[in-house]
């Protein structure tokens, strides 16, 4: 099979690198990106019936320098609850995890959406549940990396860094305060006899 280098794709599809295996998914006129599985530039059109051979951490030319945003994000964030938060090109955002599900991906229906050729449409689910907060991995191509280990499912703490694609996003939970958790509290009461 003739290797595609660059330029424009006719058509759609899911395009594997040569080198490492990780999958892209292309519109109709995306430009053939880097490989975000190890910067590589030779694809080939991915087949639907083979197994998928990526099985490293995805690599990313913007990946932010530092981790102080994330401090600052923490800094700025008072209420509590659990948050996903993720920067790239200075810009920082972030999402509070209201709801029992959260759908990541490239699908105009996914309430954290990622218009990008290395997130599938379905990606990622975060579920919310009395256990805690965890990531699960909704068969997409490339996988869900948790600090930098490929996984099916994952409960996450806080500070987790969540790989979608080439995106980086943190896990953040914050707490109440113990004043905020006497004013919610029931008064006590006085039992008489």
């Amino acid at each position: 099979m003739q290797a595609i280098e660059s330029g424009t794709l006719a058509g759609i599809g899911s395009f594997t690198c040569e080198e490492c295996g990780f999958v892209v998914n292309l519109a109709n006129d995306d430009a053939l990106p880097r490989c975000p599985g190890c910067g590589g530039t030779e694809f080939v059109r991915a087949s639907l019936f083979g197994p998928s051979r990526f099985t490293g951490r995805p690599w990313s030319q913007d990946e932010p320098a530092d981790s102080t945003w994330f401090d600052d994000v923490r800094d700025a964030v008072a209420e509590p609850g659990e948050y996903l938060a993720y920067e790239r090109a200075g810009e920082t955002k972030v999402f509070a995890l209201r709801s029992q599900w959260t759908r990541i991906g490239r699908s105009l229906a996914a309430d954290i959406r990622f218009d990008d050729p290395t997130v599938s449409r379905r990606h990622a689910l975060i579920v919310r549940g009395p256990d805690g907060v965890k990531v699960l991995d909704d068969r997409s191509l490339n996988g869900v990396f948790v600090n930098g280990e490929r996984v099916e499912w994952s409960s996450l703490q806080d500070g987790d860094e969540v790989l979608v694609g080439c995106h980086s996003l943190r896990f953040l939970e914050v707490a109440a305060t113990d004043s905020e958790a006497s004013t919610d509290a029931a008064p006590d009461r006085q039992l008489t006899a």
